[in-house]
């Protein structure tokens, strides 16, 4: 129990403590920490001696505190816990925390490198079907490795930044007629969750699935804005470019790995075996609940633990080949989709590529987004000893392009 303020059904109580960076009545943003209603201002526990901060805390990034590494993340975990459980502390500690509603939440690190994957065979499935419809819906190679692609860490921004629609090329009927250029008419979302490595890898060295818990410092809600009319043009034959790098929102808050061990789960069956290097030996499924809203109004209940690959199998895959993690690098799920429509983490799969469109709970119907939609992706998971876990939310509002 902590002595702050906590509502019962909140999912920000003391077992999930998540770090995030924020800015108030525009003084220098600095580290905090979520419990209840409140941010618990580091920067000023450590100015006041309470915490131990090398450099970590009075900063507009989580980077450095994220390089200090495993055992420096549990120490400050484990000394907060105890000034917020502690009544002792009370008077010393209560001048820090800060009403939510007073701090403007940013970005909370640097992002280094962004990867996104394409980790749900549900996801996966329709998508094949939807462009492959006489072919086979997985390729041959989604069984036995993560696909993925690389991103642009420049436009990864935090949550509440407007979403401006793309401009770029795009393919219409009929399918001997050149391309024409102009707004995407088929703006959509992908929702996802991410990791955040903190410790570096050496350079040439793979990181095993068993050293996860040594390099990622937590977990964040991710929506990857996707132009789909643009990337059906420009996808052939390398993938995405454009039609994804415009664009990627995260979560104000990374929920650290050790928050979320109550939530693992063991992953859906692998057949066949993955190889050698992609094997784990412990459950690495997490029981997330995800909602998106558009305008307010809940559209798909997507849940994470039906994704096909884990997120260590991820990260190994990632450096297999001898890529250096580096602090701040994002590795993405790609969206996140079970077997029912319900569960459909994007429009594209939503709507079956607009032939199918959505209808909103206020009577209004969407096949993709329009100018002045607002977007909300919101998580929650099990926590230690039958609490909840609250991921925060992802949200960004579509302006008209620029083209």
């Amino acid at each position: 129990m902590t002595w702050v303020e906590v509502d019962e059904d909140s999912g920000f109580g003391i077992e999930n403590l998540p770090y995030g960076v924020f800015r108030r009545d525009g003084t220098a943003a600095r580290v905090g920490i979520a419990i209840g209603d409140s941010v618990l201002d580091l920067a000023g526990l450590a100015g006041a001696g309470l915490v131990e901060d090398r450099g970590w805390f009075d900063s507009a990034a989580l980077n450095r505190f994220m390089a200090a590494g495993r055992a420096a993340w549990r120490a400050n975990r484990a000394r907060v816990r105890d000034l917020l459980t502690d009544p002792g502390h009370r008077e010393a500690v209560s001048p820090h925390l800060v009403p939510v509603t007073d701090v403007e939440l940013l970005r909370p690190f640097e992002v280094a490198d962004y990867v996104d994957f394409y980790s749900s065979e549900h996801h996966a499935t329709n998508v094949g079907r939807i462009f492959r419809p006489q072919g086979e819906p997985l390729l041959p190679n989604w069984k036995h490795l993560p696909v993925g692609y690389h991103g642009r860490a420049g436009t990864v921004y935090a949550s509440g930044t407007p979403i401006v629609r793309p401009c770029g090329q795009r393919k219409a009927a009929p399918s001997d007629a050149g391309p024409s250029y102009g707004p995407c008419l088929k703006l959509d979302i992908e929702a996802e969750v991410g990791f955040v490595a903190g410790v570096p890898s050496t350079p040439g060295r793979p990181v095993t699935p068993r050293a996860f818990r040594d390099h990622v410092f937590g977990f964040v809600l991710v929506n990857d804005w996707s132009a789909r009319d643009i990337q059906a043009w420009e996808a052939q034959p390398l993938g995405p470019f454009l039609s994804k790098s415009f664009a990627t929102s995260i979560s104000p808050w990374v929920v650290p790995v050790e928050a979320l061990e109550a939530a693992r789960v063991a992953p859906p069956a692998q057949d066949p075996a993955p190889l050698h290097y992609l094997r784990t030996d412990e459950p690495w499924g997490l029981d997330l609940r995800l909602e998106i809203l558009i305008n307010g109004r809940p559209v798909s209940h997507p849940r994470f633990d039906g994704m096909y690959w884990t997120p260590p199998q991820q990260l190994a895959h990632a450096t297999v080949n001898g890529a250096s993690l580096r602090t701040g690098d994002l590795f993405a799920s790609g969206t996140v989709s079970g077997p029912t429509r319900e569960e459909r983490g994007c429009l594209l799969e939503l709507t079956w590529n607009g032939s199918e469109p959505l209808e909103l709970p206020d009577g209004t119907k969407r096949t993709f987004l329009e100018d002045g939609d607002t977007v909300a992706i919101r998580a929650t998971a099990p926590g230690a000893n039958g609490t909840v876990i609250d991921l925060g939310e992802v949200s960004g509002t579509i302006r008209p392009a620029h083209c």
